[in-house]
Formats: C-alpha cells, structure tokens, sequence
C-alpha cells in the first residue's frame, strides 16, 4: 500500500466520515473494522458497510459483555448482514473463574495479564490471522483524554492505516446519525478491562 499524505487526509476529511471511509477502503485490500457493540457503534458498522457490505468485523468477545449487549450484537449483525469474525480468549470465563474468581478490579495488580488474556491477545491473534492493511475504529476523541489527541488516520505497525472516521463527532452528531438510519443502540455496556468509562485497556496505545 503506498504511503497516503496523511495530513492532507485529516484535514480535508476530518469532518466527513463516509468519505473518510471511502477513501480508507480504497487504500488497501484487506480491510477489517473492529467492534465491542458498545453505545453507539452501530453508526460505525453502518458507515463501513455501506463502503464494503462484507468487510470483516472483528468482535475481541471477552465473554464478559451483558446479556443486553449480547442481544444487542444479534440483532444488530441480523439487521446490517454484518460479516462477524469472533475471537475469544484462550480460556472460557467459566474456566478463568473457575480458577482465579472474579475479574480483577483496576488496582490489583493482576488486572494487566487479565486485560493481555481477554482482549488483546485476541486482538493481536486477529491481526495474524487476518492480515489487514485497513483498521476501521469506532474512537472517538471525547472518549478518553488519550483519544483527544489522535488522528482520524495513523499509521500503526507494520504500515496499518488506522482510521477513525467519527473521532471529531460528538455523542449529539452520533445519536443523530442513529436517527437518520433508524439504527438501534445500547447501553448497557460494561468492559471489566476498562472498569471506568473514560479509562483506556491499553489496546489503542499499543495498536
């Protein structure tokens, strides 16, 4: 994939996420997007779809979700013929618990090797096996203090393009965009390796 002048992208579609998305799946030919179904994503999957209907959507499923996000997911891959390609821990959460308990809270100290076993090992699984050259995130500035200070468009390892088509759209800009779509959403989300809403698991500064 040839190097794309990043800052000319940023700044001329910084505020246009479709476009963002077009010009994103036309740079490379293995482009995947990367889902948790958290509040809001359905105006992401939406967007990539509508560029490419079978573009993979990797699901990290920690087996930590709430049955409404469950359910939540179901109906959302049903109703956007979603390509899902799930990958799960090395362990079942029946299986870790079985041994271990409970999740660890932020402060212990084993929380970190719980976060590397539930998301990013199964991320970084995913990048090995699936090769993308394209990463499509759901990131949005407002999210995290870390966030705030990302680019729609980044190189990552390897010359991955990741690309943030919403990360300028406010919560307001996303619910709208659930309204003009008549797309559903969820919020009764919760992930154990994040604990707090704007705290980071580590996946997007490593990745």
């Amino acid at each position: 994939m040839a190097s794309p002048n990043l800052e000319t992208i940023n700044r001329d579609l910084a505020q246009n996420p479709q476009a963002l998305v077009e010009w994103a799946i036309a740079q490379g030919k293995r482009p995947i997007c990367t889902t948790n179904f958290r509040p809001f994503e359905a105006v992401i999957l939406h967007m990539v779809t509508q560029a490419q209907p079978d573009i993979p959507i990797v699901w990290m499923d920690s087996g930590y979700n709430t049955q409404a996000t469950y359910a939540f997911a179901d109906a959302l891959i049903k109703r956007l013929n979603l390509n899902v390609v799930s990958f799960v821990p090395q362990r079942t959460r029946a299986h870790r618990e079985a041994l271990e308990g409970d999740f660890p809270g932020i402060d212990d100290p084993h929380h970190a090797a719980f976060t590397q076993e539930v998301k990013i090992e199964p991320f970084e699984r995913a990048l090995g096996e699936m090769r993308p050259d394209v990463w499509f995130t759901a990131l949005r500035a407002e999210d995290t203090a870390e966030r705030a200070k990302m680019q729609p468009v980044s190189l990552g390892n390897g010359d991955l393009l990741k690309v943030a088509p919403v990360l300028h759209w406010s919560a307001k800009q996303m619910h709208e965009y659930l309204v003009e779509h008549d797309l559903p959403n969820n919020f009764d989300y919760f992930d154990p390796t994040k604990v707090e809403e704007k705290r980071e698991c580590g996946l997007h500064l490593q990745h």
